[in-house]
This record gives C-alpha cells, sequence and structure tokens, in this order.
C-alpha cells in the first residue's frame, strides 16, 4: 500500500500528520484531520482508523513526555483510571472489527456541539483545580467509556477526556490536558496493539506519518503550557464544531439524513 499511494500522497499525509499533532496536543481531535485524508488516499475504513493510532500514538507519546518532563502529570491520580481506559480501548478495538460503525456518527456530532457550548458558555476555567464530583473508581468508568471509543473509533477521545477531567475530577485545563495525553496514549497504544495483530495497520505509512504527528505533538503541548486556558478552551470550541461539520457534511450521516427529513 506504501508504493501504491507515491512519495506525493504520501507527503501529504506526513502534512496531514504534523497539523493532527500540533491539533491533539492541545485539543485533541486531529484524527479527524488524518482519518478523512487516509481515506481519500484509498486506504480501507478500517485500516484507515488502525493506521490513524500507529502515527496517532507517536504524537500522543511526544505530547506527555514534553508534559512529563514540565512536572504536569501525576500518575497516582489518574492510576484506575487508566486501567480501566486500557480494557476499555481493548474492547473497543475488538469491537471496530466486527461492528458497524455507522451508528456512531449518529451519536458524535451532538456530543461535540455539547462540548463546544460547555467551553464557549459555562464557567470560565483557569489553571486552578476545582472539586471533584466523582471519585477515582466513579471517574474510573468514565475513563473505560472513552477507552471503548477510542479503541472503537478515536477522533475526538482527547476532547471527552479533557472534558471529563476537568467536570467530573476538577482539574484545572492546563493539568486536564497533560493527564489527557496518558490517558489517550494508553487508549491508542492497546488499540494499536489488538488492531496489529489483527492485521489491519499499515505500518510503513503509519511510520512514516509519525514522524509528521511527533513534531506536532511537540509544538502543540509547548503551546499549551505556554499560553494555557486562553489558547486551550478556545481551540476546543473550535476543533469540537470543525468535527462536528466535518461528520455533516458526509451525505450518509445519519444525522444528516434526520435533519433533512424533518426540514423538508
Amino acid at each position: 500500500m506504501f508504493a501504491e499511494l507515491g512519495p506525493q500522497a504520501v507527503a501529504l499525509l506526513c502534512v496531514a500528520a504534523l497539523a493532527a499533532g500540533f491539533v491533539d496536543a492541545i485539543a485533541g481531535g486531529g484524527g479527524l484531520i488524518t482519518v478523512p485524508a487516509l481515506l481519500a488516499a484509498g486506504v480501507d475504513p478500517v485500516s484507515a482508523i488502525a493506521t490513524n493510532k500507529v502515527q496517532g500514538s507517536v504524537g500522543t507519546a511526544s505530547a506527555t513526555w514534553t508534559f512529563w518532563r514540565a512536572g504536569r502529570i501525576d500518575l497516582q491520580a489518574i492510576k484506575l483510571a487508566l486501567v480501566m481506559a486500557l480494557v476499555g480501548a481493548v474492547a473497543g478495538a475488538l469491537a471496530v472489527m466486527v461492528v458497524d460503525t455507522r451508528w456512531l456518527m449518529l451519536l458524535l456530532p451532538i456530543m461535540l456541539v455539547a462540548i463546544a457550548l460547555y467551553f464557549l458558555l459555562g464557567p470560565k476555567i483557569g489553571e486552578q483545580d476545582q472539586h471533584a464530583r466523582l471519585s477515582a473508581l466513579g471517574y474510573g468508568l468514565v475513563a473505560g467509556g472513552i477507552g471503548f471509543y477510542d479503541g472503537f473509533f478515536g477522533p475526538g477521545a482527547g476532547s471527552f477526556y479533557t472534558l471529563s477531567l476537568v467536570t467530573l475530577l476538577g482539574m484545572g485545563l492546563v493539568r486536564a490536558t497533560a493527564h489527557t495525553k496518558v490517558l489517550n496514549l494508553t487508549s491508542n497504544l492497546v488499540s494499536v496493539v489488538v488492531l496489529g495483530l489483527g492485521g489491519h495497520v499499515l505500518w510503513a505509512l503509519g511510520g512514516a506519518m509519525a514522524v509528521g504527528q511527533f513534531v506536532g505533538g511537540r509544538l502543540g503541548s509547548r503551546a499549551a503550557m505556554r499560553w494555557g486556558p486562553r489558547l486551550i478552551r478556545p481551540l476546543l470550541v473550535v476543533i469540537s464544531l470543525a468535527m462536528t461539520a466535518k461528520l455533516l457534511a458526509d451525505p450518509a450521516n445519519p444525522l444528516r439524513e434526520m435533519i433533512a427529513r424533518a426540514l423538508y
């Protein structure tokens, strides 16, 4: 497949991966840059999702390392959530190989609009932590659900992790963004292993795109730490709405079909 695409197509996919890595490190959602790019290049849907997780894991690892070196990550605070995200991701990656993902296209735009509205209209979120609304076990179940989604499909999972860490664990926005990378990395790596064993990963293409994702992840995480909520909050809104528009632009999206029927 790598040789069939040609150098120009591979180069464009690497540029898309760099942009995705930058966006992913700050607000999540980079998969809705790279997955459509892979599909447009002629990669089948399951292989596109699987290959996207290869370079996505590298970009997220890059961002995680940058936050870790800056002392922004406390693994003790999310240790149970990490285990649950891992279990959820295994289940999701197994499910994507046998289940039609079309139903997700109905729910995903609604969830993304809700995230955008929360960060746009909700209470101002700074760098200070607030009171947690869930216990470690309660949040672990939430992380497991997001991990399942990440293993099953993926794009937008970073936004869901960030929103849940802010609203349910009371983390400040920069701290939530840092811990999102750890959770996202866990569910991504597990998905890569499961889908790789299933023979769905295009390793050479994923490796080439990983270079761009790595660079983008480093740049994005540094930008997030430098500008904090002033950058993260508006970008979360923009990315969530952009992902919604991208999903609804597909004529086959069931939510788009429902809206069209209601209007006409």
